[in-house]
């Protein structure tokens, strides 16, 4: 195979196509700190704020910040006299694995690779060695009408009354986009696959989905919908699903909570981008 010439790789290192990740900027762990101390003020658990975090942080394609963002999550514990255990840390690790993973939905693939590929380079070799390595989402004949029918619970879940409504205007505009959407996003990713660990569920979902949206620019219908979708996860009871308290999925879902998740995720956006959206044309102001 031929070698890219000088001035090809020059044009596709361009300054101007931004064609590297962000740093992790000097403040970013006094930001996430202050998410994570509001948060505990709000009587939130920490899956809620990591995960928040975590997709905000992909969206903004700063792989570096990762690593600083699970150091604050393992070492500085409510109760600073018992520190997370292993195990917890273990566990903290495969959140925002699961996290990212689930990104792919909302960002591209591109993002989920450069995260996860950093974030495992920089863990401990002990807890490295204690993560999963078992696939749990490959599709087969025996289990082909299951994923199908997990994403077709999810979209109803998060868009009811909508749902049809959604789906038909989706194929109007392309026949495949919605049968893309519904069996590859929803049912084969951001559903939960009946084995493996189940860290990041129904409320978790939606609150990555509002932070990889909130995130970008110009997507404000789809950020709409997912907010609708958070609420919609307290009145038909799938926030059960999760790993979260009643109280706790019932705040995040009020006029008080989802403010919070935004304003939340505007501060890792300001503090990464400089105030400019992930997906912000160059030079172009960020709207938040």
């Amino acid at each position: 195979m031929s070698r890219l010439s000088p001035s090809l790789k020059a044009l596709i290192n361009s300054p101007a196509s931004r064609p590297h990740p962000l740093p992790a900027p000097r403040n970013i762990e006094s930001v996430y700190a202050k998410i994570q101390q509001s948060a505990q003020a709000n009587g939130l658990s920490q899956p809620s704020w990591l995960a928040l975090s975590t997709a905000t942080t992909i969206t903004m394609n700063s792989p570096d910040s990762l690593p600083i963002l699970y150091q604050l999550a393992t070492t500085s514990a409510p109760n600073p006299i018992s520190p997370p255990s292993e195990a917890q840390s273990i566990q903290t690790a495969e959140l925002i694995r699961e996290t990212a993973l689930k990104c792919i939905s909302f960002n591209g693939i591109p993002r989920t690779i450069n995260s996860l590929n950093a974030f495992r380079a920089s863990l401990p070799a002990s807890i490295t060695a204690s993560l999963s390595i078992t696939p749990t989402r490959e599709p087969n004949p025996e289990n082909i009408t299951d994923i199908h029918s997990r994403g077709c619970a999810l979209w109803d879940s998060i868009y009811r009354p909508f749902e049809t409504r959604l789906y038909d205007k989706l194929a109007a505009a392309h026949p495949d986009l919605p049968v893309h959407i519904l069996n590859m996003n929803y049912g084969a990713l951001l559903a939960d696959p009946p084995s493996g660990q189940k860290l990041v569920g129904r409320v978790l979902t939606s609150l990555v989905a509002v932070a990889c949206l909130r995130a970008q620019t110009g997507v404000a219908p789809q950020l709409v919908s997912h907010v609708f979708g958070l609420r919609k996860a307290v009145e038909d009871g799938s926030w059960r699903e999760d790993c979260l308290e009643k109280g706790e999925v019932e705040w995040l879902a009020s006029e008080e909570g989802c403010a919070w998740v935004l304003e939340s995720v505007d501060e890792i956006v300001k503090a990464i981008g400089g105030g400019e959206a992930s997906f912000a044309a160059a030079g172009r102001e960020g709207k938040l």
